[in-house]
């Protein structure tokens, strides 16, 4: 019988007594000490008070226009012809936001698949086809959606970079395909973190120090984070970042026992384990700390370049799913937990004049190392259940304890450079064109495993990969080019076409080893001078194509604006690592999509929204191929139509009222079938899985959150209450009928957060608490393998539990 293929790694973390792979605390106070003996400085460099967004606006004028950089030209985001959603550095510091799961709620259509911090997948408008998502060194296909810091993309073959969100200027969302401009990571969508960059006008500093704590949690965690701009002269700056971030648990790993029934028929060679050693309340805590420093040197009234840094390290222990069939926010679990994340980027922006024209060159080197440690135990007790499957003699009369962990270490490394050039924005005539590489690799080892296995005679563990019963060893390295244009006319002053095309090529290569110890003899398994048992995966996928997009805006009125946009998105294809099962093709995605832009009231209000209709055609979906390897696809076409808007309401001189919301239904369009006996789907001789008219999974049909904010003046102090909601509808787990039935859907569930404080000349005092009322909403559905074999006790993703602090900051 063939053994089920293993699932991707669930978000699992370290025990505390992973002590090996944690850090000693940063002395960031000295950090807060130099800003607070830079104030005094700050007088003899300017006497302008401190501008940065974290401070309120005037109260009683007009809402202020977020500018934002989403077609590589600087425009106010009313003016921008496409569906995107900005967050804006007040936004985010009102809404505590300190992470991903932060801002993804605050963006009606992005959604997001997690299995604790830095291991989560961000799609857009439905377009998740779940299961694997095909991504990670068994799949290898691309991400659906991209992610940038400032010019730089940092979408990799794995999970999404976690970057802390401090002294951060904007988050941009936008929603649709951005191929064009953003290349093949971009099919439907693009997420861009916009950093504060370093000012030589005048010197700024600022801290925060928070101190938090989760309802149910234990001890509690807390927050320093602190910046300064300084002026070196007055055409270079130097712009310094740094936060010490620990966060508490939430989730048990309360005590249990197992008995393996190794001989089915002979109790005595039963095998009874606890998980004495790995019980801990509240284990799930998390450990966080980086910085960013950038330079900005203007060689004169023209030319600039910015070389730039970034660091994140971050430890999280312990399991971010938990198993209601053992309790609320519970777990048994037998085995060790963490992930290690940490990661760089440098990077070096140019930007200057070459006549009237704007140059920009942006390149950037990327590195992330990814350590994960996670329980596979219940893998064990299902196949516990089959004769054979777990027994495994030592040699002394005895049995090994069977119980499976799973171990893997990814290291990602990305390359970029794009050069482009932009006609004057005057112009009625405007073009920006451009030349893009990359080159990107994931050295994956992922092992599952039994500790001594390969220490017992006649050992089934995977040469020369210690314990393991089955591996995988393999080197990923996907290259791409492109070139881009992106040309817009103004046919009347109010009237403008656009046009946009992306021509790109590229050439993706999987090299090494997965498999059983049966997988790694010849002649399917090729003797190599690396580190491998044998090479069996040795794959390479080459190819090229076009997105292109046309665009009609008409600004009917002043401040009013109606578009028409059909863009298209590429995602590439490659090989499968199985022989005999087809190449997965490229999926595409067509866009047609009518918005507006308004402001209303003297700009005390705007109202956006769009209509959207996605074909998306060849969706690639990973799902298990012989000897237990993931290979990815092609589940078919599906069809999605929606409509998202957000609204920005200046009530009165103190009150201020925002809220975003999207519809998405998203369906399949023709038959997902299984497999003929070559392992592709196959609907001629398969049964079919997931017919036509199925949802797609992960996304909610309906998701909108609503904000008020009441601001007011006491004298010399300015208090403000908060108040915020957000809901969203229950969503599919996943693509397959038989899967998604037997994990169940998540259910609708809606939250609350509140927050309070006073502000005094350059100091703010907040209190805050989130997900007020404690609700138990469900982000995600799991399962520790199949769902045919563990969808019985299904894991969940939660939303963060009742989450209350305090923060207190100043700006000098």
């Amino acid at each position: 019988m063939k053994r089920p293929r293993k699932t991707r790694k669930i978000g699992k973390t370290a025990t505390t007594s992973e002590q090996g792979f944690r850090y000693t605390r940063s002395p960031i106070a000295l950090f807060i000490s130099a800003l607070a003996a830079a104030s005094s400085h700050a007088q003899s460099v300017s006497n302008t008070v401190s501008t940065e967004a974290t401070t309120a606006p005037e109260r009683g004028t007009a809402l202020e226009e977020i500018v934002v950089t989403a077609t590589k030209r600087t425009e106010g985001v009313q003016d921008v012809p496409i569906s995107i959603q900005a967050l804006s550095e007040l936004k985010l510091t009102q809404h505590q936001v300190e992470d991903l799961d932060d801002y993804v709620k605050l963006l009606p259509s992005v959604s997001f698949q997690s299995y604790g911090p830095s291991q989560s997948q961000i799609f857009f408008r439905g377009i998740s086809s779940g299961g694997d998502g095909g991504t990670g060194a068994h799949g290898g296909s691309l991400p659906a959606s991209g992610l940038y810091i400032d010019e730089v993309p940092v979408t990799t073959i794995g999970n999404s970079v976690d970057m802390h969100a401090y002294d951060i200027a904007r988050v941009e969302a936008l929603a649709g395909p951005q191929g064009t401009l953003f290349g093949a990571s971009s099919l439907a969508g693009t997420v861009r973190v916009i950093t504060n960059q370093p000012d030589p006008t005048h010197f700024s500093a600022g801290y925060d120090v928070q101190g938090d704590k989760f309802g149910h949690g234990g001890a509690g965690g807390g927050m320093v984070e602190g910046y300064v701009n300084i002026p070196i002269t007055d055409r270079m700056a130097l712009r310094l970042v740094g936060f010490d971030e620990k966060d508490g648990g939430y989730i048990s790993n309360v005590p249990a026992t197992r008995v393996y029934t190794l001989g089915q028929t002979d109790p005595s060679i039963d095998v009874t384990v606890n998980n004495r050693q790995f019980v801990a309340n509240n284990y799930n805590d998390v450990e966080n700390r980086g910085g960013r420093a950038a330079l900005k040197i203007d060689l004169d009234d023209h030319w600039t370049i910015t070389p730039s840094a970034i660091f994140q390290d971050q430890i999280a222990n312990g399991s971010f799913l938990y198993n209601p069939a053992v309790g609320d926010l519970q777990v048994s679990n037998f085995t060790p937990e963490f992930n290690k994340d940490r990661w760089y980027q440098a990077a070096l922006t140019i930007e200057g004049k070459i006549s009237d024209w704007d140059v920009l060159y942006a390149g950037g080197y990327f590195g992330r190392s990814i350590r994960n440690e996670a329980d596979y135990s219940f893998y064990t007790v299902e196949y516990d259940k089959m004769p054979g499957f777990t027994e495994f003699p030592n040699g002394h009369g005895g049995y090994l304890d069977p119980t499976q962990y799973f171990s893997g270490h990814d290291q990602y490394t990305k390359q970029t450079h794009e050069l482009r050039v932009s006609s004057p924005a005057a112009y009625p005539l405007r073009a920006v064109a451009g030349l893009f590489y990359q080159r990107q690799t994931d050295d994956s080892l992922e092992s599952f495993g039994i500790p001594g296995l390969a220490s017992i005679p006649n050992s089934p563990a995977v040469p020369d990969l210690g314990d393991s019963i089955f591996a995988t060893n393999v080197l990923l390295v996907d290259r791409d080019k492109a070139v881009f244009t992106d040309v817009s006319y103004d046919i009347l002053p109010n009237l403008t076409l656009t046009g946009g095309i992306r021509e790109f090529s590229y050439d993706n290569t999987d090299y090494g080893f997965s498999g059983y110890a049966s997988n790694a003899v010849p002649p399917g398994c090729v003797p190599t001078t690396r580190n491998l048992p044998c090479v069996n995966t040795n794959f390479r996928a080459e190819g090229s194509g076009e997105t292109h997009k046309v665009n009609l805006s008409w600004k009917f009125l002043p401040e009013k604006m109606l578009y028409a946009t059909v863009s298209t998105g590429f995602r590439p294809g490659g090989a499968n690592h199985t022989v005999g099962v087809n190449p997965y093709q490229p999926d595409t995605l067509t866009n047609y999509e009518a918005g507006w832009k308004t402001s209303w009231l003297g700009r005390h209000l705007f109202f956006n929204g769009a209509a959207f209709v996605e074909d998306w055609n060849k969706l690639q979906y990973g799902i298990p191929g012989p000897g237990g390897v993931i290979n990815i696809y092609n589940a078919g076409n599906a069809r999605v139509k929606g409509v998202e808007s957000d609204i920005t309401w200046q009530a009165t001189h103190q009150l201020t009222l925002s809220g975003a919301g999207t519809y998405v239904d998203a369906r399949l369009t023709t038959n997902f079938c299984s497999f003929d006996a070559n392992y592709n789907p196959n609907c001629a001789t398969g049964t079919v899985v997931a017919p036509s008219g199925t949802p797609l999974p992960i996304q909610p049909h309906l998701k909108f959150n609503g904000t008020a904010r009441y601001s007011f003046d006491v004298r010399n102090y300015k208090p403000f209450l908060q108040g915020a909601v957000l809901h969203q509808s229950g969503t599919r787990s996943w693509l397959s009928d038989a899967a998604a039935n037997e994990l169940g859907p998540t259910p609708a569930f809606t939250t609350f957060d509140f927050s309070g404080g006073i502000a005094k000349d350059n100091w703010t005092l907040e209190l805050f608490i989130q997900n007020a009322f404690d609700e138990r909403g469900q982000l995600s559905r799991n399962t520790v393998c199949v769902p045919a074999i563990c969808g019985s006790e299904p894991l969940i993703y939660p939303v963060k539990p009742q989450f209350f602090g305090v923060k207190f900051g100043q700006r000098f």
